[in-house]
């Protein structure tokens, strides 16, 4: 397979310039009028190269290249065509272009598969325009819920199902189960920086982490600046440093692949010259083991209370995200690595840190990723980008898998 530099350059510079706004970067959201253009203009290059194109009721578009042998069985790869507000060129947007060009030169080299291949350019995953996410990959397996979308709105005041309705598409109906799909592959940015660090072009995903989410509350007593003596003070803000200092070290020491964020902190009453009574922080934790999760939060929990605790102040979590880690097939994995090993590329095999499309396909078809470098780790931004030597790689990584199981 010959697949050029320049083509990559060409195929990623014409889709992450449909976008909402000049720029910088990529904007485009989901049912905004760059999406609905994106996914016409994304179903007449699939169309060219011989793939029978449809969307769904949401607005995912399918590509499908039939099989000649057995086109009742399907290999799916893609990903998410929408993006963060002024994000990069490549998050989710890689896996679209990067399975139409490894289809593209399948096609050139070795004429139809066996076994169907299909494209799959998911109407959304970000979040970024309504408070929801993975819209696009849940719908495909009937998922997602009417009544979790049907009322919300986005930052405008456009509704969720009027938003939708402008771009000609509606809600589904009825329960679907795509028992059609043997393996669904995803190609994606790593949006960190350990393969660039370890010096790796390929990253071949056997895990995605689980995740859990917190708002913690602490409430102590608001008080003034000026004459209130340390040893008589509530202050939600120290209490919070305490917490904050001692989870990170915790983290610490656990190890890899273990990580935990502050996020957002919100002190009340927020000004110069009174004793913050009370301090909302969030806490993100993530690992690839799911006991491994769950005891670590809840010993950090018994912690936050003993340190609270001990400076008179009351604690509230809410524990409102609770993911758990989603392993990819052992199989697909298996597959993956044999042809960067066959094709001599230089892979690791390596966790995602972040969610993907790829964790709601994983739990029910054998599902696989493959990952490519970013530059200094950087991702939802307009820096984010990939050495385009690296991103054939990853693209090559892709259609060899796609050859050894749909070929």
């Amino acid at each position: 397979m010959d697949i050029t530099l320049s083509e990559i350059q060409e195929t990623m510079e014409w889709l992450s310039s449909i976008s909402d706004d000049k720029g910088p970067g990529t904007t485009r959201l989901l049912y905004s009028p760059s999406w609905l253009k994106a996914q016409k203009e994304l179903e007449a290059r699939f169309e060219a190269l011989g793939m029978k194109c449809h969307f769904d009721a949401v607005g995912n578009l399918y590509g499908t290249l039939e099989g000649t042998e057995m086109p009742e069985k399907t290999i799916a790869t893609g990903s998410h065509v929408d993006t963060v507000a002024r994000g990069g060129k490549l998050d989710g947007q890689l896996g679209i272009f990067g399975g139409y060009l490894a289809v593209k030169n399948l096609l050139e080299t070795f004429g139809r598969p066996k076994k169907s291949i299909q494209i799959i350019s998911m109407a959304e995953e970000e979040g970024s325009r309504f408070p929801y996410v993975f819209w696009g990959s849940k719908n495909i397996f009937g998922l997602a819920k009417k009544e979790d979308v049907e009322t919300i709105k986005d930052a405008n005041g456009i509704g969720f199902a009027q938003a939708m309705h402008n771009c000609g598409f509606d809600f589904a109906t009825g329960s679907k189960d795509r028992k059609d799909i043997e393996a669904f592959i995803e190609l994606h940015i790593e949006q960190g920086n350990f393969l660039e660090e370890e010096n790796f072009t390929v990253g071949v995903v056997n895990s995605i982490v689980g995740q859990k989410r917190y708002n913690i509350t602490l409430k102590g007593e608001a008080n003034h600046a000026g004459t209130t003596l340390m040893r008589f003070r509530k202050d939600t803000v120290e209490c919070m440093a305490r917490i904050v200092i001692h989870a990170i070290d915790k983290a610490k020491a656990a190890g890899d692949p273990l990580v935990i964020t502050f996020g957002k902190v919100v002190p009340k009453p927020n000004t110069v010259n009174v004793v913050p009574g009370e301090t909302l922080f969030t806490m993100d934790c993530r690992h690839t083991d799911a006991n491994f999760l769950q005891e670590f939060t809840t010993g950090l929990e018994a912690d936050m209370k003993e340190i609270a605790g001990s400076k008179g102040i009351v604690i509230e979590f809410d524990n409102w995200m609770n993911e758990t880690p989603v392993l990819m097939d052992k199989n697909v994995v298996d597959i993956i690595e044999r042809v960067c090993k066959d094709n001599k590329m230089n892979y690791k095999v390596m966790h995602s840190g972040a969610g993907h499309d790829s964790q709601i396909f994983a739990t029910r078809v054998p599902t696989g990723m493959i990952f490519v470098p970013s530059i200094k780790g950087i991702s939802h931004n307009p820096a984010e980008d990939t050495k385009v030597e690296d991103l054939r790689e990853g693209i090559k990584a892709l259609a060899y898998t796609l050859y050894e199981l749909a070929y």
